[in-house]
């Protein structure tokens, strides 16, 4: 294992990495998604005690006053993640630009893309109401992009000092606003006139967001088959390491082929069929695949590992954060925190897992018999093992989640030891120059 570390493609691919990190569009990306994880985490605490009372022991109802109430902070954190992380991108960017004012350009690229992502709208009764399906993690492409150009714009503006000038008697709050208006101005009408075009060609059905998930869907769509599905996994890994969201857009791809294979399967257990691999088998149920052990890229071995084994003090910390909110599927302190975007010696494990895991469990958990099609639609969040057991009412597909841990280990563990050694030896150098600045 060493020498595949050592060797001149592994040395190459992390010195990549490394330069990559350094460009300022993605080196912002990565601070942006490392400062999200507050609103991460706490929207993560309530969607987990909402998980825990309403799905497991049905002590509220999903569409009861409690539910919405503990489910509030989970839509002001993670279902308008976008909003923050767009803010957050825009401002890193625009500092690593040298722009004077980071703190109204992220507010600039939050504005730009709240006006192409959301639209307001007012019901009978006179209430305002805000779409807010690509303000959460299905916007984040989207947003990336409309940053980009926001701060693209402002930087041209103030290297060609396109500005309103204001006296330099006036607070600097004040001139900052006032240079502001027209860089928001230019990056508001490309963006929001392709938002309006989209609209006009379609009737107004959809705009930009809705314009790209749908021009994505056809070849995705395409993909639902054994060996397609392993692609789709390998695609959502790879934009994952990327800071892109995957595995949320091939949800809302695959949604409609998951929701018809359960009603279908629904059909024939309400009939008194015994579901089988033969006759209710559907390849989009191998999506999960992706995320058997604690998240895309079935992170949770990682953190098992770094919480007891590692040495590094990053790791630790990172892994004993991540345990709980892992088990339940919830990995973007691991993303973020380890981190694994932009990380070759990371990237692997969390790549390769993906198609392993569908090879196997296609092969000795479907084909053997051993797994239960589902006929239950769990599409809602829960710990390890229990949305394949109340999706199929079969402990067999309990148990398969914890069997999975043991080739996911297998995979993560030496690339964790790497990992760990290169972040300690880090650390401790940042030690020693410490005590000897002192």
């Amino acid at each position: 294992m060493d020498g595949f570390f050592n060797s001149k493609f592994m040395q190459a691919l992390q010195n990549g990495g490394q330069k990559l990190a350094t460009n300022p569009f993605v080196s912002a990306l990565q601070s942006a998604m490392m400062s999200m994880m507050a609103p991460i985490m706490v929207g993560a605490i309530f969607t987990i005690i909402d998980a825990i009372g309403c799905n497991m022991f049905h002590w509220w109802a999903a569409d009861s006053t409690i539910y919405a109430t503990i489910y509030k902070p989970y839509e002001f954190t993670m279902n308008t993640i976008s909003i923050w992380l767009v803010f957050l991108l825009g401002y890193n960017y625009a500092k690593n630009c040298g722009l004077k004012s980071p703190v109204m350009s992220g507010i600039d690229s939050a504005v730009v893309f709240l006006i192409v992502a959301s639209s307001v709208s007012t019901t009978e009764a006179g209430t305002s109401v805000m779409d807010m399906t690509y303000l959460g993690a299905q916007g984040m492409f989207i947003g990336f992009l409309i940053c980009w150009v926001t701060i693209r714009v402002e930087k041209f503006c103030v290297d060609h000092n396109v500005r309103i000038k204001m006296p330099d008697v006036c607070p600097p709050a004040l001139v900052n606003g006032f240079s502001a208006i027209l860089p928001l101005l230019f990056a508001v009408l490309p963006c929001y006139l392709v938002d309006i075009l989209i609209k006009a060609v379609s009737g107004g059905s959809m705009g930009l967001c809705a314009g790209f998930m749908f021009i994505l869907s056809y070849p995705l769509g395409a993909l639902v088959s054994v060996p397609g599905m392993i692609v789709l996994g390998l695609l959502a890994g790879l934009m994952w390491l990327f800071g892109i969201h995957g595995t949320m857009i091939l949800v809302s791809v695959l949604m409609a082929p998951m929701i018809q294979a359960f009603a279908a399967n629904e059909a024939l257990y309400a009939a008194g069929t015994k579901l089988t691999f033969q006759n209710a088998f559907n390849a989009s149920f191998l999506f999960g695949c992706m995320a058997t052990c604690g998240g895309t890229g079935n992170t949770w071995p990682a953190v098992l590992w770094g919480a007891r084994k590692a040495k590094s003090k990053q790791i630790q910390a990172v892994s004993k954060i991540a345990l709980v909110p892992g088990w339940f599927g919830i990995n973007e302190p691991v993303t973020f925190g380890f981190p694994v975007m932009y990380n070759p010696v990371l990237g692997i494990p969390y790549i390769l897992t993906i198609p392993v895991n569908m090879l196997i469990t296609y092969f000795l958990g479907w084909r053997t018999g051993f797994l239960v099609p589902g006929h239950i639609a769990i599409m809602s969040l829960l710990p390890m093992g229990f949305g394949g057991f109340l999706s199929s009412l079969s402990w067999h597909n309990f148990i398969w989640d914890y069997l999975m841990l043991i080739p996911d280990a297998l995979i993560w563990i030496p690339f964790m030891k790497v990992y760990d050694k290169q972040l300690y030896e880090q650390e401790q150098k940042a030690a020693e120059a410490e005590k000897a600045a002192a």
